[in-house]
């Protein structure tokens, strides 16, 4: 290396800022603002009992279904990854694949990570593993790395996390009572609800009557005791609901037809039909988005994850371990003819749309101008780039029609989806981004050079949209 002009690291101060323009508006502008993270899937107890990891590899490595697929397909055996290799032999495969992994977003988020949380700007190898394994393993399982201290370390205001409707939610009351400063709300996911093929389905409703301490053996039983779960979530703070769903169905039944499919199910256990399933699920997402409504909450529908597509490896390791991908699904009509059905009886609250196959981009940027009526900023949005599409060209892509389609302006920004504690670099990532593609504009003369004008959307963008849509404290 020469001495005089030294090779800078490659997680720098201008990382991702591609023109002056840039630079000036996430330095002058974003770089300092705290973070909303409204929907993640940390673990409240961890949260809320300051949790210290043992190792580096269970803080940072542990259930990363990312870096488990991406290691898989460079033919690391599976005792490295979710099997019984030790922390150090787990973060060592991890290291030494890291390199193979160029241009998958797992490598700047990797280096990125390493800088902002460890100060390390040396790029993980086979050939530093070793130290930086003992630097970072020294530092993870210590006070100072402890869940609470490692969001305060990010500057994150808010946490949303994911909960189940038979969730206690004993540790948001926990974390609540402390006054701590960071703000942790939960949210209200009743997916498990809403598969009645499912061969779960039965025993998860019978969790839910133990819950409740009613009945439930019809749809009108099933109704009252979700609107029970939800009145109890909104007693304890929370405003955001959220659904995984391949596709949202659009299929009327009467309310005959739904009691019978329900107790076709519930009582005598038979086998349900695609469409009476649909019809059941199009039910009973209408009576909760209208219950959102009522409770003013913000929901939230995640479309399009083909899940647990390998049956042998789902067997031995069960969900959430690395075998989903994108699905294609009906998406235009049933999403329009359900929004406007809320819509007709002024019930539809304010709603965040997630597509995960980009090749639904233009649909989802164009349907939400459709329910955009005017008494809410933004009430309908797109929300970021998600899981697959949570990458710099994906999020790019998704900025980019939302420019072209809709109002920029108004969109309430980046969320981390993440079940690490480490995962917050991503805001950085996508605010990096955001200003690179504004600061590009500007030097090509595409947008005026107003840098206090486009840095407050910038901030509103990264921020404080993001804060006022889900009217969080001042």
């Amino acid at each position: 290396m020469d001495k005089q002009n030294p090779i800078p690291p490659f997680i720098h101060d201008d990382f991702l800022l591609e023109s002056t323009s840039a630079k000036a508006l996430y330095h002058d502008y974003v770089k300092d603002l705290p973070i909303i993270d409204y929907h993640c899937h940390l673990s409240p107890k961890d949260i809320a009992e300051n949790t210290i990891f043992d190792s580096i590899t269970a803080l940072w490595i542990d259930g990363d279904h990312y870096k488990w697929r991406a290691m898989r397909t460079l033919g690391i055996e599976e005792k490295y990854l979710t099997g019984t290799a030790s922390p150090k032999e787990k973060f060592v495969q991890f290291a030494s694949a890291l390199p193979l992994m160029m241009r998958n977003p797992l490598y700047h988020w990797t280096q990125l990570e390493l800088k902002r949380y460890f100060s390390i700007s040396e790029l993980l190898s086979k050939d530093t593993a070793d130290a930086i394994f003992q630097q970072t393993n020294a530092r993870a399982t210590s006070t100072e790395f402890s869940t609470q201290k490692l969001l305060q370390k990010m500057q994150v205001e808010y946490i949303g996390t994911t909960d189940d409707p038979i969730d206690s939610l004993e540790y948001h009351s926990i974390h609540s009572a402390s006054g701590h400063p960071i703000h942790m709300a939960p949210s209200f996911r009743p997916d498990r609800c809403l598969l009645i093929q499912s061969d779960g389905f039965n025993d998860y409703l019978d969790d839910l009557e133990r819950v409740c301490g009613t009945e439930i053996q019809s749809f009108e039983q099933l109704c009252i005791a979700l609107e029970q779960r939800m009145d109890f979530f909104h007693q304890k703070g929370c405003r955001i609901s959220d659904h995984g769903l391949e596709y949202l169905p659009y299929t009327i039944l009467s309310p005959k037809e739904i009691e019978f499919i329900f107790t076709k199910r519930r009582r005598k256990n038979e086998e349900i039909s695609k469409t009476d399933s649909e019809g059941f699920q199009t039910a009973l997402l209408l009576f909760l988005s209208k219950k959102y409504h009522k409770l003013g909450w913000v929901q939230q529908f995640h479309f399009g994850a083909m899940r647990n597509n390998n049956s042998r490896m789902f067997k031995n390791l069960g969900a959430d371990t690395g075998w989903d991908s994108i699905g294609q699904y009906p998406t235009a009509r049933s999403l329009s003819k359900f929004l406007d059905a809320l819509d007709t009886t002024d019930q539809l609250t304010k709603t965040v749309l997630y597509n995960l196959n980009p090749a639904d981009n233009e649909i989802m940027a164009t349907m939400i101008g459709n329910f955009n009526d005017g008494s809410i900023k933004g009430k309908v949005q797109w929300g970021s780039g998600w899981w697959f599409s949570d990458q710099l060209e994906g999020m790019t892509k998704q900025i980019n029609t939302l420019s072209n389609m809709g109002i920029l302006s108004c969109f309430i920004g980046m969320l981390t989806d993440s079940r690490s504690f480490l995962s917050f670099p991503r805001h950085e990532y996508f605010r990096r981004l955001l200003c690179n593609l504004f600061g590009n504009d500007i030097e090509k003369g595409l947008l005026p050079k107003d840098l206090p004008w486009i840095g407050k959307i910038i901030s509103d963008i990264s921020y404080g949209n993001a804060k006022n849509y889900f009217e969080l404290p001042k």
